[in-house]
């Protein structure tokens, strides 16, 4: 199939401004760029003064799970997304010891769901994403090899700071996976049981990755009253092994913490100027989504899932729980404290027990169960094996727009795709091209489609993909600056954007005039190389 799209303003992804042209595409790549005839091509679209631009890469994703449920994976697709990164937080699907299956399927489950009809027996990440190939999807996948997993591989969920040999276990845990094709090293440092690993454990780890020049994915410790201190932390991390720094999700939480804002900032240049190499990726919303399990306390989760479960059956237990997440722990980012009770809203339970609670903030939980809002959260928890997700407001729209507009950032969805979803899932690649740049104009709409592009395809050694040029993958996004924009609400997230009339794949539509091709899976499971 060779394809020809005309007449459009070609943004080719390396942060130059946009020119009239054309881009064709056969088998699966670019082959031309610029002035070119329509004889001899199978398909021509006119693009009718719409931008032709690479595929937007979605550097945090959660369709870990979910491509195995509904793996065209259309939100994504119908937002622009070609390529995604699987293995975010530290906590994913490999590697997975068969000892630890049913625990860890409870833990990952209020990030990535969970599925009953699936051979949890694939223990790698050659094995996981072999499976991925065999079942095909929509967006072209990429994982990261998450710290939690292979911790748990070379000492289980227990808490605890890691023993010479349990590090040495890990180190080649690590090595073996990356081997396999891995893109990066995440870690998610609130979430069990990496938030158990003490700075050396990271950092010796971090040297792994450094040393298979991979970027070190990082939800760090703190993004609330003690980012300063966590900051410095990740900071040291990337000095002392010599890994690139990819912060996730990259924010401030805490209206009442706005005045860190500009330390915050001076820290990314101070280590910029170090010549530690840094950089972040952003959701462009003031609310975030994650598991509803982390408002409870750290050592709440210490030993995995189960011994959480117990512990929320236990009245002492509780009456701890809710003594600590009023009083706080110095360290410990306090969802309840920065978002409020009634800023953090209920998005996906497990049984049909609980539907009522989605779309429900935590005060309106408790009403309606008749409880104090935290007891009945804890039952919640604890009736649905912990597999609870959340939206929580935390943030200053100031604060989005600054970042947005920062050297290192680029864009990502975050995207958990279960229950009511955050709408970052169907809108964060729109949303910053149509109020950002075409609306409150922060950045120019060459910049954005760079920090959508071949911005982090350099940080993630993306080779063939996040520019449009010949012999590149022919992964491409036609949109309509002129209308292109969001449409999900919190209410009611799940709406494809405006603006967005064609996508393709590896030379494959994936969208046409607007519409998912459902017969197509056109994406392919990337490794690094």
């Amino acid at each position: 199939m060779k394809t020809l799209i005309k007449n459009g303003i070609v943004i080719d992804g390396t942060g130059a401004p946009g020119q009239p042209g054309a881009l064709a595409l056969e088998n699966g790549k670019i082959i031309g760029i610029g002035a070119i005839g329509e004889s001899g091509f199978d398909e021509v679209i006119d693009a009718k003064g719409h931008v032709i631009a690479p595929g937007f890469i979605d550097t945090h994703s959660h369709s870990d799970l979910e491509v195995f449920k509904e793996p065209h994976l259309t939100p994504k697709l119908m937002q622009g997304v070609t390529t995604e990164f699987l293995g975010q937080d530290g906590i994913s699907m490999s590697p997975l010891p068969k000892e630890y299956i049913s625990p860890w399927r409870k833990n990952l489950a209020g990030l990535d769901g969970d599925k009953d009809d699936f051979d949890w027996g694939f223990e790698t990440t050659a094995n996981y994403l072999a499976m991925l190939e065999k079942n095909g999807s929509g967006t072209n996948l990429c994982y990261l090899v998450p710290h939690g997993n292979v911790r748990m591989e070379a000492r289980g969920l227990e808490s605890g700071h890691a023993t010479d040999v349990e590090l040495k276990k890990m180190r080649a845990v690590l090595d073996r996976e990356i081997a396999s094709g891995g893109f990066g090293f995440s870690t998610g440092l609130i979430y069990m049981p990496c938030a158990y690993a003490d700075t050396r454990e990271v950092t010796e780890l971090c040297a792994i990755a450094a040393k298979a020049d991979v970027p070190f994915v990082i939800h760090q410790r703190s993004e609330a009253d003690t980012i300063l201190e966590s900051m410095e932390e990740v900071i040291r991390i990337g000095r002392d092994s010599g890994v690139w720094v990819h912060f996730s999700h990259f924010k401030l939480c805490g209206k009442n913490n706005a005045h860190l804002f500009d330390k915050v900032l001076d820290l990314l240049d101070k280590a910029q100027a170090e010549g530690i190499r840094v950089s972040f990726d952003q959701y462009p919303y003031v609310a975030g989504s994650t598991m509803l399990g982390v408002i409870l306390p750290p050592w709440v989760h210490d030993g995995g899932t189960d011994k959480l479960l117990a512990r929320l059956a236990n009245a002492e237990d509780r009456k701890r729980m809710t003594k600590d997440i009023w009083n706080g722990i110095q360290g410990w980012d306090n969802f309840v404290a920065f978002a409020g009770l009634d800023g953090i809203f209920v998005t996906d339970v497990k049984t049909d027990k609980n539907r009522d609670a989605i779309g429900k903030n935590l005060v309106e939980l408790g009403e309606m169960r008749g409880k104090e809002p935290l007891e009945a959260t804890f039952d919640l928890l604890r009736q649905e094996s912990n597999a609870v997700g959340m939206v929580d407001f935390y943030g200053l729209e100031e604060h989005v727009k600054a970042l947005i507009a920062r050297p290192e950032q680029n864009v990502c969805t975050d995207g958990l795709l279960g229950g009511t979803p955050h709408p970052r899932v169907y809108g964060a690649f729109p949303r910053v091209l149509g109020k950002y740049v075409r609306e409150e104009k922060v950045i120019p709409v060459h910049e954005a489609v760079r920090k959508m592009t071949s911005r982090p395809a350099s940080v993630f050694g993306l080779k063939d993909r996040g520019i449009l040029r010949e012999g590149f993958a022919a992964d491409v996004v036609v949109f309509d600056l002129q209308t292109i924009i969001d449409k999900g609400t919190y209410q009611e997230p799940r709406q494809y954007p405006d603006g967005i009339s064609h996508v393709f794949v590896n030379g494959k539509a994936a969208v046409k005039d607007g519409k998912p091709q459902t017969s197509v899976l056109a994406g392919k499971v990337l490794r690094r190389q």
